[in-house]
């Protein structure tokens, strides 16, 4: 048994990883793959929650917790389907940004509107290039706010049970904020959804890094399925001390410039076949620290949206 999954749910789990491996590998230049796929997103939202300080409720720590959050950590994978294409194209933008294009507005503001207009400018500038929110990605602003439901379904988590209330719902609510914030979370720590270069090198390429369409989904997917196992992720995750951070903003948009650094390492581990069958130990070790970095960062903002939770605000009663 792997996470509480009986062996019949694994040998389905088994068929489904091998069926969305498989369809990835025709990815064609479209920003839209599945960062880590189902392996990996499990392993980090699990591996999160585990490793959660014991000033955080219970019900962010216990089995079911646990459970939870490896199940819902794909989730909004699951919306990316033909069958809902409103649905699939209206947030397929928030798994992803494009640094090289982004940056072409300067220092990025923290809303996600300010930003939608700050692009429209620099299209206006650059008028030859694709700098719409659904070329360029808003990877950052879904992120903050799914990070923002999550501390206030804390704060309300915390009214109740000073109220001698029923916490339940508000737990349900909690974890499934949790469960979706590690989602995108953990698209962050993959080096390929903060660029330009996701799917195959472009433009100039004096290295000879490969241009086919393979490498998105061969790093992430099929060299995860095929050698990673949370085993091999939990020590490093264990051994960073969780850490309240000062600004939940600016410390996770430094976490995706990290990732940006790391693009040409991805690929020059791809050539040297680091991600090919069983890889090579370097390759290994650069995957596991990826997920480890993931698991540690979603750590952290859960723990953050907690602390912040008890802060005091002023509440909501209508407009003005």
């Amino acid at each position: 048994m792997r996470h509480g999954y009986t062996a019949a749910m694994s040998k389905v789990w088994g068929v489904v990883r091998f069926v969305a491996a498989a369809a990835l590998l025709p990815v064609t230049m479209v920003q839209s793959s599945f960062a880590w796929g189902g392996d990996g997103h499990r392993m980090i939202s699990r591996l999160a929650a585990a490793n959660l300080p014991k000033d955080v409720p219970a019900f962010l720590r216990n089995g079911n917790a646990l459970d939870t959050m490896e199940y819902l950590g794909p989730e909004p994978d699951r919306w990316r389907n033909r069958a809902e294409p409103e649905l699939g194209d209206a947030q397929a933008p928030e798994h992803f940004i494009d640094f090289e294009n982004a940056d072409l507005v300067g220092t990025l503001p923290k809303k996600r509107f300010d930003f939608i207009r700050a692009l429209a400018q620099a299209q206006a500038a650059h008028p030859s290039m694709p700098l719409t929110p659904e070329k360029v990605g808003l990877q950052p602003y879904e992120t903050e706010e799914v990070w923002q439901r999550l501390k206030v379904g804390m704060r309300e988590y915390r009214r109740l049970l000073a109220a001698g209330e029923d916490t339940k719902p508000a737990e349900t609510a909690v974890l499934y904020y949790a469960a979706w914030l590690g989602h995108y979370v953990a698209d962050g720590s993959q080096p390929l959804h903060v660029t330009v270069q996701y799917n195959g090198w472009t433009g100039p390429n004096p290295n000879g890094y490969t241009t086919e369409h393979k490498i998105h989904s061969l790093f992430e997917s099929i060299y995860v399925t095929a050698n990673v196992k949370p085993a091999d992720i939990a020590p490093l995750v264990a051994a960073a001390q969780p850490k309240v951070l000062n600004d939940e903003w600016t410390d996770y948009m430094a976490y995706l410039r990290h990732s940006a650094t790391l693009v040409e390492k991805t690929y020059q581990l791809e050539k040297s076949g680091g991600f090919a069958g069983a890889g090579t130990p370097e390759g290994k070790a650069f995957v596991e620290e990826r997920l480890s970095v993931g698991a540690i960062e979603l750590r952290d903002m859960i723990y953050t949206a907690w602390v912040r939770s008890a802060d005091p605000v002023e509440e909501f009663h209508g407009a003005n």
